[in-house]
């Protein structure tokens, strides 16, 4: 099923072409990676899904055009998380990830028991149980990253769409996160990630979208997608291919 459905989005920012005729699609129980070089425009895709740049039309959820600026339940339909992780407010993990609950109360509802479970499983889905009391602003990037995660995660909107959710992480919790994600796919939710890791693409995403100079240069499998073509014609690299994986490559 066809979860997020664009076609021929343009947008301009600053009287500047950021996005020029983009197709794309993100079908419930697969995770689909947004790839492509600084300035190709993923985190704008994103973000005019959610109405935050202008130029947003044409956009389907769920099976409805919606207006992504007058869509009062879009946040329960969509679960988003930004790619900076600063937080400055001196609250405890757990009352940061409470926040992600918002959009089926509010700020002075009372959280209910639904909620408090939601919560639970945000936190334990990214390693974070034993972070829940500790002040956010006590911990390392690579946990707030997480916690912030668990917050998106709360949500529990059946589109979740992230902007480069492992950058600040080690290897194993890069490896968690991403597993996080085929899960959350797996109970057929439609998971958006932007992901500049080729390796991580190729191995957890069900299908590729590679963007250049906002553009959609091609769509589909990581066989299809990153070809040698494709990856020398995008990234100016050459890349040798693993059984399963892209690795090591040089500049061209």
């Amino acid at each position: 099923m066809s979860a997020l459905n664009i076609r021929n989005l343009d947008v301009a920012l600053g009287g500047k072409p950021i996005l020029r005729g983009v197709e794309f699609e993100a079908r419930g129980g697969q995770v689909t990676g947004l790839i492509g070089p600084n300035g190709a425009g993923k985190s704008t895709l994103l973000r005019a899904v959610l109405g935050l740049v202008p130029g947003a039309r044409d956009i389907e959820v769920l099976g409805d055009i919606i207006n992504p600026k007058k869509d009062r339940n879009l946040a329960k339909k969509i679960a988003y998380l930004p790619q900076l992780n600063e937080v400055h407010w001196p609250m405890t993990a757990r009352a940061i990830v409470s926040l992600g609950r918002y959009p089926h109360g509010g700020f002075f509802e009372t959280l209910t028991r639904k909620d408090e479970a939601a919560i639970d499983r945000a936190l334990k889905a990214v390693d974070g149980v034993h972070l829940a009391d500790r002040n956010i602003l006590s911990l390392s990037a690579g946990e707030r990253a997480r916690i912030l995660l668990a917050r998106a995660l709360a949500v529990e909107a059946p589109i979740f769409l992230a902007d480069e959710p492992v950058a600040s992480l080690d290897p194993e919790h890069q490896l968690r996160v991403m597993q996080v994600l085929k899960n959350l796919a797996s109970q057929g939710r439609a998971v958006v990630i932007v992901l500049h890791d080729l390796t991580l693409a190729a191995r957890f995403c069900d299908t590729l979208t590679l963007l250049d100079k906002g553009r959609v240069v091609a769509s589909g499998s990581a066989e299809a997608v990153l070809t040698t073509k494709n990856l020398k014609k995008v990234y100016k690299i050459t890349a040798k291919r693993g059984e399963n994986l892209i690795v090591p490559w040089t500049v061209v």
